[in-house]
Formats: C-alpha cells, structure tokens, sequence
C-alpha cells in the first residue's frame, strides 16, 4: 500500500503509520501512485504540511440573503495558488415542500401571536415568509430546485506567516461579501482530499441554496481568448489561461499597440512577427530605432538601411503592374496623387496653384516616358525625380518649386530619391530601418516606404502583416496619417494585416485620423500607461477604474488586450531562445555581442 492511499478516504481503524515510506520499503513493490505521491504528509489541526508546502482547508457556512452574479469571481482570479471544490447534491423536491409546508406554519404561527399580543411587527419574520412563499411558489412550478451545496477552499504557502496572509486576503473578500468562511478543524485530511481531483466530499458540511443563487457561483466568469489555432500572445491574468488568437480571423486584420517607453510594446510586437513567420506570413516592418535588425538576420529576412548615404533607394515614380481587376488608367491616376501627396510633405505644403502645377508636371514626366494609361507600365523604365525637375523647370509658375526641389536633386539630400529602385521585397521578412534619417525627413521617407509596399501587395495575393513601430511619425503630417487610414481601410481585400505601434498617444489621437485607425482595428492592445494619457484612454477604451490603475502598476509586458467586446488582462511571455533573439535590453544585447566576439576570436585561432 502507498503513501498515495493515504488521499483515498481511510477508516477509523487505518494509522499513517501504516502509509510510511518505511511500508513500502518492507513491501518491496513500488508503484506509480508511490512514485508521484507526496514524499512526508504531517497533519496538525488546522493545517497539513505536504512535502514542505503548508496547506489549510476552509468550507462555507454562511451565505447572504442575496448574491449577486460573479461574487467569487475575485477569489477565482486572485493570483494565489489554492484549490475549489464545490459539491452539488440535488435534493427531491417535494420532501423539500413538505418540509417547506411546516416551516411556513412555524414563521405564520410567530406573527399570529405577536399580533395577539400587540407587539410591534418584526420585519426579519415578514421577510422570512415572502421568502418562503416565493420559493414555494417556484418549486412547485418546477421554476427552481433544491440543492444541498458543499464549498471547500485549499490555500498554499511556504509558511505559516505567507499563509495567515493568503487567509487574510480570501477572508477580507468574502466577509465583505457577508458569505463566511471556518477552517476545518480537525478535518484538514478529509478537507485536503475534498479539495483534490478525486470527486470525494468527505466533509459533507453543506448549505442548502436554490437554483438561481447556486448559478451565481458558477466559477468560469472571467473572459477567455483561447481559440483553436493562431498565435499566443500570452498568458491571461485573470485564470492563467493562454491567450491564443489569429488575427486573419476577424473582420479586418488590424491591431493598434499603446504603451509608454520601455513598456514591452516592441518586444511583444517582435514576438508576434517570430511566431506568425512559423504560420507562413510575411512580414514587413518600418523600423525607426534599428530594433528589428537582429531579428531579420536570425529569419533569414532582408533589412534595409534607408539613409541620405544608404545604398538603398526607392523610386517614387515606380508604377506598380496593374492587376487583373484593375485598369491601367486608375493605376497611374492614384500614383500621380500619392505623388502629390508626397511632393507636400517634401517640399513643406503646396497652396492650390502649386498643387495643380505639380500634378500637370507630374504628368507630362511620366508623358516624357511614354507611360500613358494605354502602354505597358512593366517595359518601359520610369523617370526620376531629376526628370521631373526639368519638366517643372520649363513650366510657367514653377520657378519657385523647382528652387525648393532642387535640394533632392542636387543638394545634400540627392541620394535619398533621385535613384533607380534597388530594393527587392522577396521575403519572409522585411525591414526598412529609418534610425540613420534626419529627423526632418523622416515622414517623407516613411510614405514613400509604405507606398512602394503598398504597390508590392496590390501585385501579388498573401497573407501579410505591416508593422509600423512608432506611428506617431506618420500621424505628424496629414498625408500620411490618410494614407495609414487607407491601408487600414483597405488592407482586408488584399489579405493584408495593419499594426500600428505608438508611445506617443496624445500625437496618435490628435490627428483626425488617428481615432478613425483605431476604430478600424479589431485589436488593441494597452500596456503600461503614464498618468498624463491613462484618463484619456479610459474614456476611449470604456475602461473600469480598476483598469485604469492595472495600466499605470503594470509591469512590462502586462496590459490590457481587447479583441470585439472582450478584452483580458494579459501578460506577454517568450521562451528563452525567442527572448534572445527579440530582446531589447541593452545589457542582454552587450552580452550578445560579447558572445559573438568571443567566438569569432575562437573560430580565428582554430
């Protein structure tokens, strides 16, 4: 016989003596139950100590008149180690009504006489017998039933003073809940088996409730986001479950991060793209701080350094090979406007007649190539920027703009645009890094990546993902704020997935389109707020005030993840080898590098 038996209910006559280690020894069998069972049990009064963990047994005596729905939710999510059992026994109702009948006579019988008496009516008694007659009515119409309940509750802890603690906190929520609680003296054994897998309820301390508050104890109230397939976010903070979901599986594909700097948001992006990469989508980043370097290098991705000096350019009169369903004629229409669009930006705001004449201009260049809306967009090679300054140059009021232009063409700033496109976009992974960019041209530059990834996917049918870290950049100017709107908007027909990752949220939500981008996004993720934005995202995202102050103690990686109308408490976890490969800690990524040093310089020796 093994220690474990000692879980199996026991008779009077059985001693734990007979259920030492020293039995089995003499027994010379040993068997799985012996092998996973506890290795010493030592049982005081209110206690049980089970191979070092000290464990204590509390049953439910007392409930209130009314409870409410999801009353023990706080105790099922406090972030302790316990164990529940509840016990339903159903009782046959119509013993109950004949015991109900003469209840009902006593409590009439107490109010006659008073009444006779004189004494002043007693509101307890009246009460007691509109309840009664309430539940009489119901049983008999078969629209409740009796149940004798049995609730046990099993706390842990390394230590008497760690479990007076855990005892504290579970008795302080349910006392303000008036439902009381009594350890099971003297039946910790029968209290520690009650509570375990085993389906036996050896305390049989029980209290009778009917159908509709015994629904109110119903344990599985707090939300999950657990769905068959997708990618794990992380774990949910309320039930440990894990946070599971794809998101090609919504109504569009979008997500929106807010966080405050070094809240993780980056870190839990990356691990996102890791594990997405395993389910075969591809990737592509804006990366403004050089992060996502190492990341492209361990995917066997391509990165990008965008730069005055870099050796990667974009052509911005690139024309995308219209599709099938699409018209020559409204592709190089949309060009010239985003064209427009970007002149705007580069050249500081265009008033009406500069706008006009840049659109002309534009198209008398592509003219120039012979790209009309009848050739073949896919032979003929489209004209630079330097192509454009000439024709704006023999343009009647474009004195003014070629002066302006003249910069990107000639100046410190000619490398940036004025070259052929050398940048092939056939991986699994991609990432433009901005960090080496002047800060005045970065909003420039970053419309004319998302454009030239933008014509990308309209070319060819997969199943992708954008990632733009820091969008505050492209919420600065309106052009590209819209056109963000529009590949929120439009991304869904081209299976094509839009996150947007900020710190800055006030610069994200004071642009007009920056609401409308969020509303468009059937994710959104909260990680740890500061105080000066956490208000204004509570008003947004509806949020309870204890919400709100989850957002400001969090720690990082922790937040708030909404997908619809759920959202959990989550907290992002990566296993090792993912963590050294998406980390952005400066200290793990000196050790990196110091690791490579050392074995460069050994691979050299040999």
């Amino acid at each position: 016989m093994g220690i474990l038996d000692f879980l199996k209910p026991k008779k009077k006559q059985d001693d734990i003596s007979d259920f030492l280690p020293e039995q089995i020894y003499q027994s010379g069998a040993l068997e799985l139950q012996d092998v996973i069972a506890p290795a010493a049990l030592k049982v005081t009064p209110k206690s049980l100590n089970v191979s070092g963990k000290i464990t204590r047994t509390f049953f439910v005596i007392s409930y209130p008149r009314y409870l409410t729905e999801g009353w023990f939710a706080p105790v099922i999510n406090l972030d302790k180690v316990f164990d529940i059992s509840i016990f339903i026994h159903p009782l046959d109702t119509g013993k109950v009504l004949r015991k109900f009948q003469k209840k009902v006579a006593e409590v009439q019988s107490q109010m006659i006489e008073r009444e006779h008496k004189g004494i002043v009516r007693d509101p307890a008694l009246d009460t007691a017998y509109q309840d009664l007659e309430k539940l009489r009515d119901d049983l008999m119409q078969a629209n409740e039933k009796i149940f004798e309940v049995g609730m046990y509750v099993t706390i842990y802890a390394d230590n008497e003073t760690e479990l007076e603690k855990v005892e504290t906190e579970v008795r302080g929520i349910l006392d303000a809940k008036l439902v009381l609680l009594k350890p099971a003296l003297f039946q910790q054994e029968q209290g520690f088996r009650s509570t375990m897998p085993l389906g036996n309820d050896e305390l049989l301390v029980h209290t009778k409730l009917n159908s509709s508050p015994l629904s109110s104890v119903f344990p599985f109230v707090s939300f999950d986001l657990t769905s068959n397939k997708g990618v794990l976010y992380g774990i949910n903070r309320h039930n440990a479950s894990l946070v599971l979901f794809d998101r090609f599986s919504l109504e569009n594909f979008n997500s929106v991060v807010f966080a405050k700097s070094g809240a993780g948001k980056s870190y839990m992006m990356k691990l996102e793209i890791l594990r997405s990469l395993m389910f075969g989508t591809d990737v592509i980043v804006l990366d403004p701080e050089r992060e996502y370097e190492y990341l492209a290098e361990a995917v066997g991705g391509k990165y990008f350094n965008i730069s005055l000096n870099s050796s990667h350019h974009i052509n911005p009169f690139e024309l995308p090979t219209p599709r099938e369903d699409e018209s020559p004629t409204d592709v190089l229409r949309s060009n010239i406007i985003n064209l427009v669009g970007l002149f705007r930006i580069m050249l500081g705001g265009l008033s009406p007649e500069e706008d006009a004449i840049i659109d002309r201009a534009i198209t008398e260049t592509y003219a120039l190539k012979d790209i009309t809306a009848d050739s073949d967009f896919a032979k003929i090679p489209p004209p630079l920027l330097s192509d454009f300054e000439l024709v704006l140059a023999g343009m009647r009021g474009g004195e003014s703009l070629v002066t302006r232009l003249s910069k990107y063409t000639r100046g410190t700033w000619a490398g940036f645009i004025n070259q052929p496109s050398n940048i092939d976009i056939n991986a699994n992974l991609i990432v433009f890094s901005l960090r080496d960019m002047e800060d005045e041209l970065k909003p420039a530059a970053m419309y004319l990546i998302t454009h030239f990834i933008w014509n990308a996917i309209r070319r060819e049918l997969k199943k992708r993902l954008m990632v733009i870290d820091e969008a505050w950049w492209l919420m600065k100017s309106e052009d590209t704020a819209s056109f963000l709107l529009g590949l929120a908007k439009r991304g869904r027909k081209y299976y094509f997935g839009l996150a947007t990752i900020t710190q800055d949220v006030d610069d994200f939500l004071k642009s007009p389109y920056g609401l409308p981008i969020l509303t468009n996004s059937s994710m959104q993720i909260l990680l740890k707020q500061s105080p000066t934005v956490v208000d204004r995202l509570q008003q947004i995202f509806n949020l309870t005030d204890e919400e709100k102050f989850l957002l400001l103690e969090s720690d990082v990686g922790e937040g708030l993840f909404f997908v619809g109308l759920k959202h959990v408490a989550i907290k992002v976890i990566a296993s090792y080898t993912e963590d050294q490969i998406i980390t952005s800690d400066p200290s793990q990524l000196l050790a990196i590098k110091a690791a490579k040093a050392e074995l460069k310089a050994a691979e050299g020796n040999q």
